[in-house]
């Protein structure tokens, strides 16, 4: 067999536990690995700018594992459909293999080559790596997908267990014929003019080898703290690991089976549960990221934008300790503790009175591990609009929840050092939390019985 297999590398940047790959070693044909980078596709989310300053280094630790093991990566940028076809005749591959995506695009863009390929007479085969379980394998006794988390885990617990991680290969067999490749830096997904990336490249490193890394030392050091401490942002005890399921330099099932083994269950396993919960949701909502999903909350009296209030958000300059230390958090490093994610989401929509959907997109272009379903179905969590979500009364008071999860003042001494005691830099609150609370209540009140 000599007509190559074409692997098409996505949101799964890795050799180990990688389904597609595995079927292309096994056909025994040579491999072309490619990743195509498309914002043009209709319905295609560009990425924001953290992400593209981690695919761009991901990217590069993925062509070095695949040298390693004598294979390369094909680099193309362009409409993902058209881009994979023309790859497919350029060498003449008799096969194309891939991991299957779950938002609505990409499900379609996906269907339609499936199709026309093989139409052509090219096998064609697809695979689960992403999810531990697929979204149209769980479903309510009706047959419905489920809104709330308890019963969706439940069901999810009463499938057959999540299959073992998948070995990498030894040896990727390199295509040798002419497959032109784009240059990485020719992309320009690193920041430049200026380059606000250095807190970034002191807290990550990018790629598949340091995230299996990362899964080791965490369920060596900090796991058997998990449950304990996982909201405290400065115990240290969160895994990292998003932004390494994020871009699938680790794949769920390797995390699953990993953690259990370590005896490192529980509410971490739990935690693994959500992010599937939100794939799930955004399976079934594709617009996610713009629709409310509890469409009562259209109607939602939403005052107008003080764009003065959303920047000083942004920058961390509201005047409360926890939300501004959280939002210089995830400017400098692009990443935010959990607990600190749902203080500052929860201060923008119910203190400040700002539409969800603008810090969803902040969000997007700035955290590392920013996907297009855990995002936009955690602000609706928070903004009461979402499944399964906080109540509209639930509002975080961001000074009660420093001195909770902060009670050192740690966290806020590293991030916002002005809060100190004795400081006379600390800046004056943009608004009142008293009065902000009672006129977000009174707005959920509104929705609540219908204007």
């Amino acid at each position: 067999m000599t007509s190559p297999s074409i692997v098409w590398f996505r949101d799964d940047l890795r050799l180990a536990d990688n389904p597609a790959l595995r079927a292309a070693v096994d056909r025994g044909a040579p491999i072309i690995a490619l990743f195509v980078l498309d914002d043009e596709s209709p319905g295609i989310r560009p990425l924001g700018g953290a992400a593209r300053w981690w695919l761009h280094h991901s990217l590069a630790s993925l062509a070095e594992r695949l040298r390693e093991k004598g294979g390369r990566l094909v680099l193309r940028r362009g409409p993902a459909a058209r881009t994979v076809r023309d790859v497919v005749q350029d060498a003449a591959a008799g096969a194309v293999f891939w991991n299957r995506r779950y938002g609505l695009p990409e499900r379609e863009i996906d269907a339609d080559l499936k199709s026309s390929l093989r139409a052509d007479g090219v096998e064609v085969a697809s695979f689960a790596a992403a999810l531990l379980f697929e979204p149209w394998t769980v479903t309510t006794g009706a047959g419905t997908h489920f809104s709330v988390f308890t019963p969706f885990w439940r069901a999810c617990q009463q499938q057959p267990g999540p299959r073992g991680p998948l070995p990498e290969p030894r040896t990727i067999a390199r295509f040798e014929g002419d497959v032109p490749s784009d240059d990485l830096s020719d992309w320009a997904l690193l920041p430049t003019a200026p380059d606000w990336a250095g807190g970034l490249r002191e807290a990550w490193e990018p790629g598949e080898p340091a995230a299996r890394r990362r899964l080791r030392e965490f369920l060596a050091e900090d796991v058997g703290d998990y449950d304990r401490a996982r909201d405290e942002p400065a115990a240290g005890a969160t895994s990292l690991l998003s932004p390494r399921l994020r871009w699938g330099e680790l794949g769920p099932h390797t995390v699953w089976h990993a953690a259990a083994e370590a005896g490192g269950g529980g509410r971490f396993l739990t935690e693994l549960g959500w992010r599937e919960f939100a794939w799930h949701t955004l399976f079934h909502a594709p617009d996610l990221a713009t629709t409310n999903l509890r469409r009562e909350f259209d109607a939602f009296p939403w005052p107008p934008l003080r764009p003065d209030l959303l920047e000083a958000w942004e920058r961390g300059g509201t005047g409360y300790r926890l939300v501004d230390a959280g939002m210089r958090e995830l400017w400098a490093t692009g990443h935010m503790h959990n607990r600190v994610r749902m203080v500052t989401a929860s201060f923008l929509v119910k203190n400040l009175l700002i539409d969800w959907r603008l810090g969803e997109q902040w969000f997007w272009d700035t955290l590392v591990d920013a996907d297009a379903a855990s995002n936009p179905f955690n602000w609706q969590w928070v903004a009461g609009s979402g499944a399964d979500a906080a109540p509209y009364f639930r509002v975080f008071n961001p000074e009660l929840q420093a001195t909770k999860f902060d009670a050192d003042g740690r966290y806020v001494a590293r991030w916002a050092p002005e809060y100190g005691a004795g400081s006379a830099l600390r800046p004056e609150p943009v608004v009142d939390l008293k009065e902000s609370r009672g006129a977000a209540l009174a707005a959920y009140e509104a929705v609540r019985r219908g204007g």
